[in-house]
């Protein structure tokens, strides 16, 4: 799989370590050119792009941008009709306490609009930059749960191939309404990691049949 992953902190280093150990082919473009750059350079075969024209023969475009600026990248890498976009973005409040938008549409949703023709899932917003990083199994030894959604269902295969190639469990959530839902977890997994103090190695999971 052909990943382009824009934004080079914490999300975006950690999808490029674990796509790039995974097998994909992988790309990364970030604001701040000389980040991306050395991000790059410690793996091998990821290649450091510019924005312009970056989505162009890609399969999967993943946003690890904060929510305020997924705009704007987005619209940066070129032409995304048809394209699989991978948001991640919870629409946060200043002290991460909170969520700026819910009930009558999400982050996902906006994002949507923004960018018509592209398929957007929501996917891996409710996991921690160091889960991520350090891989799906958690310390009880129970595999993190990557919840997608959306409304292109080959769109929603293609994330749930690519995060059961990086370890993790799958779950689908349905449409992109249900963004309003899993974004809302995402800000429950917040309050546990820093608000409760458990830390920012747990991970929101879904056990049973």
């Amino acid at each position: 799989m052909k990943v382009l992953v824009i934004g080079a902190g914490n999300m975006g280093s950690a999808f490029v370590k674990q796509i790039s150990a995974a097998g994909h082919e992988v790309s990364v473009t970030a604001r701040d050119t000389s980040k991306a750059a050395t991000l790059a350079a410690q793996y091998p075969g990821v290649k450091a792009v510019t924005s312009a024209s970056a989505a162009e023969g890609k399969d999967l475009v993943i946003l690890a941008t904060g929510y305020a600026d997924a705009v704007t990248a987005l619209q940066s890498v070129g032409n995304l009709q048809g394209k699989v976009v991978v948001d991640i973005t919870n629409p946060l409040t200043a002290d991460y306490m909170g969520l700026t938008l819910g009930h009558n549409t999400s982050a996902s949703e906006e994002i949507a609009k923004a960018i018509p023709g592209a398929h957007v899932v929501k996917a891996f917003n409710t996991l921690f930059a160091q889960v991520l990083a350090q891989g799906a199994t958690l310390a009880d030894g129970n595999k993190a749960t990557v919840f997608y959604a959306g409304d292109s269902e080959p769109a929603k295969q293609s994330v749930k191939a690519l995060a059961e190639s990086l370890g993790f469990a799958t779950a689908d959530a349905g449409g992109l309404k249900n963004a309003r839902y899993l974004e809302p977890l995402a800000g429950l997994n917040i309050y546990f990691g820093y608000g409760a103090g458990r830390g920012t190695g747990i991970a929101p999971t879904w056990v049973g049949a």
